[in-house]
């Protein structure tokens, strides 16, 4: 498994990053991090698609406990603010 490890602080610079290691060698899944600070993480979604590579993983702190499975039903409620 190859993950490609995004800074989900950095907005659209994100896309060109994944397009450079794409280049480079197939990626199989995403994880994003620094999710937990003022990052909502929109930009995942559309990178997700544009490349066609699953999020797997999403880091919302500094602790190992903090990096967690990717659920993108929960991921986009949480982008338009239903906690339901």
């Amino acid at each position: 498994e190859v993950l490609l490890v995004l800074d989900g602080s950095t907005g659209q610079n994100a896309f060109e990053q994944a397009k450079q290691f794409t280049l480079a060698t197939e990626v199989t899944a995403l994880a994003i991090t620094k999710l937990d600070g003022t990052a909502k993480g929109g930009v995942v979604i559309g990178i997700s698609d544009q490349f066609k590579i699953p999020v797997k993983y999403i880091g919302l702190g500094e602790r190992v406990e903090d990096l967690q499975l990717f659920h993108k039903k929960e991921f986009v409620d949480s982008l338009f603010g239903d906690n339901e």
